[in-house]
């Protein structure tokens, strides 16, 4: 580029002069801690889905958890994450990973029945060890 000048050298991790901030994002709700949502049948709660996955995959699953996530319209899916206070976070068995084409909401308690599928790709970085799938929904 013959006559071009250079924009301005910038520290290591720095974004340009002018650049809208990327650090936070929107502010997300917070939910609080969710616990003790009782299971549709005994004992078959979200930390049992995870430990029993294996035999269930394949199968039509019903639970009952609180929404604490919700991403409508990706990939022509709803995206819902439920917790219904069994499990833990450390171990990744506390929050299950649902798509449904229902609309709900941050904060409902909700029964969802589906298919368990694992190892679910969709692309684009979409990728699923368990996942509860073209569930309906109920808001309870």
């Amino acid at each position: 580029l013959s006559g071009g000048t250079q924009p301005p050298a910038q520290a290591s991790g720095e974004m340009p002069a002018g650049h809208p901030d990327v650090s936070g994002g929107a502010a997300v709700p917070a939910v609080a801690a969710v616990t003790d949502i009782e299971a549709v049948e005994e004992g078959k709660n979200i930390v049992y889905v995870y430990a029993n996955k294996d035999e269930l995959a394949g199968n039509e699953i019903t639970l009952r958890g609180k929404v604490v996530k919700y991403n409508p319209g990706i990939l022509g899916w709803n995206f819902i994450h439920i917790q219904d206070g069994s499990g833990n976070a450390t171990a990744g068995d506390n929050d299950l990973i649902v798509t449904t084409k229902a609309d709900t909401a941050v904060g409902e308690t909700v029964v969802l029945t589906g298919n368990l599928v694992l190892d679910k790709d969709f692309g684009a970085g979409y990728s699923y060890p368990v996942l509860l799938e073209d569930a309906s929904v109920t808001a309870e």
